[in-house]
Formats: C-alpha cells, structure tokens, sequence
C-alpha cells in the first residue's frame, strides 16, 4: 500500500537556536586549530599595526608643517607599519579561510555520513532538496561565520576599540566627539539590523523550499510534460520564486537603508572632525598632524562599526543554519553493523502476526502471517492498495513491524545485521532504480569486489541483456543518463536482473517486476526472471498469471490482511475474490 506522504518539516520538534547548539556543531567538525588561532593572531597583529600608522602619519605630517626637512626614519616607520599590517592581515585571512573551508568539509562530511545511514522514514518526510540545502548552504552559512565573520568582528572590535583610545591619548577633545556619535550610530543601525536577522533567516527557509520543489521538479520533468502540467508547474514555481523575491524586496530595503546611514553618519563625523580640528588649530591647540591622525582613524572606525554591526545579522543566519544542522544530525540512523553476521540460505521466513502503521496513520497491515520454505516460490496477490508493497518493505527492514515478528528460523531477523542481511537479498521492482553513471556502475552498484568484463557478459547473457548492451556505442562503459533515461523499460529491468545475477542473493524479491512493460519486453524479462528464481527462496508480488499458477505457496493480500492462502488449485476452490482474480487476469492478458 502507498504511504500518504504530506508530513511538512514545520511540524518537526526542533530544537531551539543558541550559541551553545553552534559551539556543538563547531565541535562536531573539528575546526583545525593550528591554523585558525595563528590567523586570528596574525589578523589581530595586523589591525595593531594599522592603529599606529596614523599616529606616526600624523607625526610626519607636522614635520611637513614645521618647515623641517622630510624625516626618512618616519618615513619608512610609516611604510612598514602600512605594507607590514596589510602582509599580515593577508596572511592571517588566508589562514582563517582554510581552516574555513576544512571546516565545512567535515562538516559536510559528518552530514553526509549521517544521510547516508538514515532510516527510509526521514526520506518519506523531508524532500530531497530540502536535504541538500542543508548539506550545501546550511553548512556553508557555519563556514561564513567562523572563517570570515567571526574573525572579522574580533579584529573590527579591537579596531574600534584600539582607535578609540589611542584617539583620546592624542587629543582627548575631539575623540569626544567620536564617542557620542558612536552610540547615535548604534541606536539607528541596531533596528535595522534586527529586522534583517529575521529576513536573512526567512530567505534561507524560503530558498531551501525552493530547491527542494524545483529538485523535485526537474528531476520529473518527462512526468510533467506527459501530464500536461506545465502550467501548473509554472504557476508553482512562480509562486515560490515570488514568495523568494519578498524577501529580496526586504533585504533590498535594509542594504537601501543601512549603506545611506552609514554614508550619513561617516560623512557628518567626517565634517564635524575637520571643523572642529580646524578650529582647534587656529587657535593651536592642537595640530595639521593630529588633525590627519583622527580623519585616518575615522576611516578606520567606520568600516569596523559596519562590520561589528553586520554580523549580528551573519550572527543569526548561522543560528538558523545550525538549529537545522542539529536537526538533522539528531535523526535516528540504521545500524549497519549491529548483530550477527548469519548465512540466511537454507532456512525458513515466517512472518507471524505482524501490525504495521506509519507513526499515528491508520493501520495499513493487521495480524499478517506467511511463511517461505527454502528454495519454494511464495506469490502475494490481490488488489492494489492491499499492503503488499508494505510487506517487501518490512522483510528489507526499511521500517519495523508495530506488532508481531519476522523470523528466520528461530532467529528473529532483527537480530542479523543489516549489512548482513540485505547483502543476501535481491530486489527487482516494477520500476527499478538506475544511477547515473555507465552500465558497468550500475551492475556492480554496492558490491566491494571486483568483477572482470567476462564476469559482467555472464550476468547480462542471462538477463538476456547482452544483445542489447553489445549493440551500444560503448559497451559496458555506455553512460545510461541520469535515472537511467537512455534506456528503455524493459532494458533497464533486464539489467537490474542482471545486477541481481551478480550478486547472487539467498533471498530473492520481486514487486511485480513486469508490471509496466510491452509484452515483448515482458517475454524477455520473464525468461530472465525464471532463470534467476532457480534454486532460490523467492518472494513474488505477482500480476502475471503463469507466476501465480507456479508459485509453491499463494496469499491473498486485501485491506492489510492475508485473507486466503494454499495453491491456486485449492485457492479456486475456498477463495471468491481470488476466483474473480484470476478471472480477471485471464481476461485482460
């Protein structure tokens, strides 16, 4: 049965943003120190070195006013102090952004550990791209404020700070000047900045759900067009890009209005510094070089109180991001390795009473019982919607019965590893998955070792697909698009039967692997199909009636429960519903 996805990553408990759940994750992805402190050393040496470039500058420039000859040992204090602090701060961003960029990459890498291992559930609720913003941006936002915000506050501050009092140590009366304009400042920036915290959070969700729609989109787009619903699709993805927009129009108005403030405020303390110093020295209380030391300082401060006043909002973007991240990595993951490592051949698969419903969803199986002797063929049949489906997802512990249990043997399986036991199991569906990449990915697709070119021939001869493999322009390294569009139906389900044939499984699963194809695709894929069940326990969603007919065991799946079970003969007899069935097939094949 088709589970009734809609489940929205709003309604996720999540954990609240904090400085502490940022610390947690910069933990997490073991920032290498070794070069993040030097670059923060360097970085801060480099701000020191600037601070007293005016003070040195102003110095020469009244060497100039009192008539003497140019001083060369000023001189050349001002040209280091200016070329040394650029090296420096140079040196010390570009330690910083490595170590940035290693951070995100193991930030990255712990994120993609974790997805890889997560169980199917997730999947079901979270789309796609919503995943990969996290992965992408959300961990770049982490990298943005450690590598490039964070230290540029640091050295900001200490500018700030360091201009500050060397300006009052110079002339205290006009840094006084400077301090009452500051917090004037800060009383009209920090609204702006507030309001661009909450927009810079709101674009980052809206882009997320963009991706994610528009990931889903492209990724269907044959879908779309034989469904006629490009408009739809269109006004859709108008919609969202409207709705990112909005936010655009919010964060167009905060760079609109905070640039002019800044502009407004630089340039008023720019004019009131020249004409108060000026006044000052006129009457000579004060020099041309103290004048040039404080005009140099504002230009120094004005910068850094942007940037002291920005990363508030880089500050809470990065909350936002991490609040996400630990979402995320707090998922619940399969253990792959947990049990015992078990040979399942030979052995018997019984389902014994299982109950299964998704999280608080109406029950989909009810008191569900089957058994698969060694080497037998088991059909599930019945209405679409009955729960079959569901039960090939129990036996490959995609999710867990809510009641009951599935044994093998006298083991339950949830006691074999899961490495272990989906190692020993193939799966061939109605619309089986194909990856990106060359025919020789896909047929070896999850297994370690190696398998030579003959190796690879054996199992397409006999998927019966070597003809058609032969007959492409490369062979086995034959690039079959993404999902696997440059081949046909039934091509891409002869070469997962290949896939099947390599890996040689005890269990094997098929969910009504002829379903949707031509009935000469059909007829090859089910010679392929008989040839792989030989010898083996083998599970069937069956439509075709020759597969039901055959079968060692057959049960009747409607409304989640087994409702009738034996061999055809005795299920014609004691079954109606798997009378009409029957007759129904008989009908339409």
């Amino acid at each position: 049965m088709a589970r009734q996805h809609g489940v929205s990553r709003t309604d996720r408990n999540e954990p609240k943003a904090s400085a502490a759940g940022l610390w947690h994750i910069i933990k997490l992805a073991h920032p290498k120190f070794s070069l993040m402190i030097p670059g923060f050393l360097l970085a801060i040496s480099g701000v020191i070195l600037n601070l007293f470039a005016p003070k040195f500058s102003g110095q020469l420039i009244n060497s100039f006013s009192s008539g003497h000859q140019l001083n060369q040992r000023l001189i050349v204090i001002v040209l280091m102090l200016f070329v040394g602090g650029a090296i420096v701060s140079a040196i010390g961003s570009f330690l910083t952004g490595v170590a940035g960029e290693q951070l995100v990459r193991n930030l990255r890498r712990i994120v993609w550990d974790k997805l890889v291992v997560f169980k199917v559930s997730y999947f079901d609720q979270v789309k796609s791209g919503e995943t990969t913003s996290r992965l992408t941006n959300d961990t770049n936002q982490v990298k943005t404020l450690v590598a490039n915000a964070l230290p540029g506050f640091l050295t900001s501050s200490i500018q700030m700070v360091g201009a500050v009092v060397l300006m009052f140590a110079t002339d205290w009366h006009l840094a006084l000047w400077i301090v009452i304009a500051v917090p004037i400042t800060a009383a009209l920036v920090t609204p702006v900045m507030i309001f661009a915290a909450k927009v810079g959070h709101g674009t980052q969700d809206a882009m997320a759900e963009f991706t994610g729609s528009s990931q889903e989109t492209l990724s269907e787009m044959r879908l779309v067009k034989s469904s006629g619903a490009e408009s739809y699709v269109l006004k859709h993805g108008q919609s969202l890009i409207d709705n990112l927009f909005k936010f655009g129009k919010r964060e167009a108005i905060v760079d609109g209005v905070i640039g002019p403030i800044m502009t407004l405020v630089m340039m008023s303390l720019f004019v009131l510094i020249l004409v108060v110093g000026a006044l000052r020295v006129s009457r000579g209380e004060s020099s041309m070089g103290t004048l040039f030391s404080f005009i140099m300082y504002l230009f120094q401060i004005m910068p850094a109180l942007a940037t002291v006043g920005t990363f508030a909002t880089t500050f809470s973007k990065t909350q936002g991001a991490t609040q996400r991240l630990i979402t995320l990595l707090d998922e619940p993951v399969e253990d792959l390795a947990a049990g015992e490592d078990i040979n399942i051949e030979g052995q018997t698969l019984v389902a014994n009473q299982i109950d299964f419903k998704y999280q608080d969803d109406q029950s989909i199986l009810s008191q569900v019982s089957f058994e698969a002797k060694p080497n037998t063929v088991v059909a599930f049949v019945g209405p679409s919607g009955g729960g079959k489906s569901t039960i090939f997802q129990l036996l490959e512990r995609f999710y867990h019965p809510t009641n009951g249990e599935i044994l093998l043997g006298e083991k339950s399986i949830d006691t074999i590893s899961l490495k272990a036991w989906r190692r020993q199991i193939g799966f061939v569906s109605q619309d089986s998955a194909i990856m990106a990449g060359t025919i020789r990915d896909n047929l070896t697709y999850g297994l370690t070792g190696h398998y030579s070119d003959q190796q690879l021939w054996d199992v397409l001869e006999m998927a019966y697909a070597d003809e058609f493999v032969q007959a492409m322009s490369d062979g086995l390294d034959t690039q079959v698009g993404e999902r696997g569009v440059k081949v046909s139906g039934g091509q891409r389900q002869r070469l997962a039967i290949a896939r099947a044939f390599l890996r040689d499984p005890k269990l094997l699963m098929l969910d009504e692997a002829t379903a949707s194809l031509d009935s000469e695709s059909e007829a090859m894929v089910q010679k392929a199909l008989e040839k792989l069940m030989k010898n083996r326990t083998t599970l069937v969603i069956a439509h075709r009636l020759s597969t039901i007919v055959d079968a060692d065991q057959i049960y009747f799946v409607a409304h989640g429960q087994i409702t009738g079970q034996g061999t055809h003969q005795e299920l014609l007899a004691t079954h109606e519903l798997y009378a009409e069935y029957v007759n129904e097939q008989i009908v339409t094949q």
